[in-house]
């Protein structure tokens, strides 16, 4: 009955709003995951999100890796190896750098798929717009760590990359299955590295406990909210919405973490997210992320 009440709800609820739910979550399940840091590190962290993530999944589909596949392998095993990439890039970025700036940076990634191809002069706009924003970031007046910096970058290219076989995967593989396979096996991809980063501190319960808190919050919510949203709003919309996540990433790590940013950052964040939107607002728009 309470399983009933929660579908109708989410039924009911505006599509857009289901977009913005979902990229709170996410976001909050990233400021939970950076308190396990010192136990376990990022990449020991991000180990234990897509492996719980993985496991809550492969139970919502019984049998599922028991059923002869019903697509193409070699995709799903690719976006496996993205989805490890994007993940674990993402948590050693936010170990060095605010999480606002981190996810402003990372949005490159879907931005430049949105515009790739296009030959419209507006475009050209957002492009200018983005590269604003980058360049206010890496400017000497703002103080951001290199070496994070760099990881985010590979977060944005993991997150194109991600888009793109993620469409191949869904040419051939129901949505969610598709992305429960390749979840399950990025988790085993990224055990070789987080399990010696992250050591006996794994098995501690606080631990554990916040894996599982953080798997259901960045990975679990996030991706039921997005597909019941995606289907019943153009991907267009869905992209523009999505398009926030910078400007509500900047805000929960002022809100959760404490981390405030200086008036370059916060204006990198609004020319970002301006361009993203504007780049989104006739494109197809990307697929749901938090995997």
């Amino acid at each position: 009955m309470g399983r009933r009440r929660v579908g109708h709800a989410v039924d009911r609820a505006p599509a857009p709003l289901l977009v913005v739910v979902a990229a709170c979550s996410f976001q909050g399940g990233a400021a939970l995951a950076t308190t396990i840091f010192d136990e376990v590190g990022p990449l020991g962290a991000v180990t234990l999100r897509v492996a719980f993530g993985a496991a809550i999944l492969l139970a919502l589909h019984p049998g599922l890796l028991r059923r002869r596949p019903r697509g193409e392998l070699r995709w799903v095993l690719l976006l496996a190896v993205v989805l490890a990439g994007l993940n674990a890039s993402f948590y050693e970025a936010i170990e060095r750098v605010p999480l606002g700036v981190v996810v402003t940076v990372e949005f490159l990634g879907p931005l430049g798929i949105a515009i790739a191809g296009s030959r419209r002069a507006r475009d050209f706009l957002w492009v200018v717009l983005a590269a604003l924003g980058v360049a206010l970031l890496g400017s000497p007046t703002v103080d951001v760590d290199l070496v994070g910096f760099g990881f985010a970058l590979a977060a944005a290219t993991c997150f194109a990359g991600y888009i793109v076989v993620g469409k191949r995967v869904t040419a051939s593989w129901n949505l969610s299955e598709g992305l429960t396979v390749s979840m399950a096996l990025a988790a085993v991809l990224l055990l070789p590295l987080g399990i010696p980063a992250g050591g006996s501190g794994l098995l501690e319960l606080h631990v554990l406990a916040a894996g599982v808190g953080v798997a259901l919050l960045a990975s679990v919510l996030p991706y039921m909210l997005e597909l019941a949203a995606l289907r019943r709003m153009r991907t267009s919309t869905f992209g523009i919405v999505v398009s926030l996540e910078p400007a509500i990433a900047a805000l929960a790590g002022l809100v959760l973490l404490a981390q405030a940013l200086d008036p370059f950052e916060w204006l990198a964040v609004v020319l970002v997210t301006i361009a993203s939107i504007g780049a989104n607002r006739d494109a197809r728009g990307p697929m749901p992320h938090e995997a």
